[in-house]
């Protein structure tokens, strides 16, 4: 596992309060002084109430507070779900003496449920007894923020003097069209909201947006940054190479645990007319259940390929200039429409058995090129599906 750091004048907890089962279920990350933030929301039409309280609430770029619950989403509630997300943060204000616009909230979990909102006030009331500034409290909030996720995912760096650490949850509903399921970042590093938020979005377009399991945008995506300064200044250029990496690594975290997922995979589209198209037809390729399937039973059925690249309606290129490859290049594993070596498919079905797998396709001679992540399509996801609420 990634190794994970505290960031100084930050804290945090985690716990149970039954919102469900007796799994963690109920998290806060705190920091002592104020924090410039900025964040990324779901475009899902219906977005839960959490995440319009929270777009309010990082409107002026100040944070002080994360609040978040598991287990239910408060999605589809109605006016009373909103009135919820604003009373926990009131009580969670209240509790920790600061204003409940510092506070961001976030729930995930069933769509459409009544948030319990009276268990969750309750926790806030104890949430400052406790509080915990070291890694223990980090990987306490990591696993409260989980659902189907089988493992927490977490990663820190050092940028200079100041520490960054990323926390995220995700496993299924996940096509992300701003950031992933849920997504919290911390720094004692100064950087000013405007420059966080220009980062943020430069870096989930290349990993939470390049991240997919089974094509549904959830209703409660979220990914949010507080910086507290108290480590001074850092080099931008460094801070935002460290966040792109910490957000690499979660977005593939994410597709690796994907629900009932056994193999990552990785798409890159090389040669296409540009990265508009090299981007339709990556995710094209890592969202076909055929191809997913395919990868699954590590069945070299390239035929599945050729049509997850040829469905892309809107930036089609000759199947002439196709080529498929497997693994790293120096391999030589590679196919295309005009043939083959005989032994070719068993290589690529022994290659395709592997936890991590990498398809290279080049569609043409163009600049356009991107880099996609997914995975395995398995019984597993649809038994986890299937007895979702039950």
């Amino acid at each position: 596992m990634a190794s994970l750091l505290s960031v100084p004048g930050f804290s945090w907890m985690g716990k149970n309060i039954g919102i469900k089962d007796s799994s963690l279920d109920f998290g806060v990350m705190f920091s002592a002084v104020p924090c410039q933030a900025a964040g990324v929301f779901t475009r899902n039409n219906f977005p839960g109430a959490p995440v319009v309280v929270g777009k309010e609430h990082l409107a002026d770029g100040l944070l002080q507070a994360v609040v978040v619950n598991s287990k239910n989403a408060n999605v589809a509630t109605g006016p009373q779900g909103e009135q919820n997300a604003r009373r926990v943060c009131r009580m969670l204000g209240q509790a920790l003496d600061i204003p409940a616009e510092r506070v961001l909230p976030s729930s995930t979990g069933v769509i459409g449920v009544p948030l319990p909102v009276e268990k969750i006030e309750a926790a806030c009331a104890a949430v400052p007894g406790e509080l915990l500034p070291g890694a223990d409290g980090v990987e306490a909030f990591g696993r409260a923020i989980m659902t189907t996720d089988t493992r927490p995912k977490w990663i820190s760096r050092r940028v200079g003097s100041a520490t960054l650490t990323g926390l995220a949850k995700g496993s299924g509903m996940i096509e992300p069209n701003m950031a992933t399921m849920l997504a919290f970042l911390a720094t004692d590093a100064q950087v000013s909201a405007p420059v966080l938020g220009a980062m943020l979005r430069r870096v989930t377009e290349q990993t939470f947006n390049r991240v997919s399991v089974d094509t549904d945008t959830s209703t409660s995506d979220t990914a949010v940054i507080l910086a507290n300064g108290l480590a001074g200044e850092v080099d931008e250029a460094a801070f935002e190479a460290a966040l792109l990496d910490i957000c690499t690594h979660l977005a593939k975290e994410i597709a690796r645990d994907g629900e009932g997922a056994t193999k990552l995979l990785e798409v890159q589209v090389n040669g296409a007319p540009g990265k508009d198209a090299a981007l339709a037809i990556a995710k094209s390729v890592v969202n076909s259940p055929l191809v997913k399937t395919a990868v699954y039973g590590a069945d070299p059925n390239w035929g599945r390929f050729i049509m997850a690249v040829g469905k892309v309606f809107d930036h089609p290129v000759p199947l002439e200039g196709v080529r498929i490859g497997f693994g790293d290049p120096s391999a030589g594993l590679e196919i295309s429409a005009q043939g083959q070596k005989p032994d070719m498919l068993a290589k690529i079905s022994a290659y395709m058995k592997s936890t991590e797998v990498v398809i290279r396709l080049r569609v043409g001679d163009g600049p356009g090129s991107e880099t996609v992540w997914g995975c395995d399509l398995t019984e597993g996801y649809i038994q986890i599906n299937a007895k979702y609420t039950t």
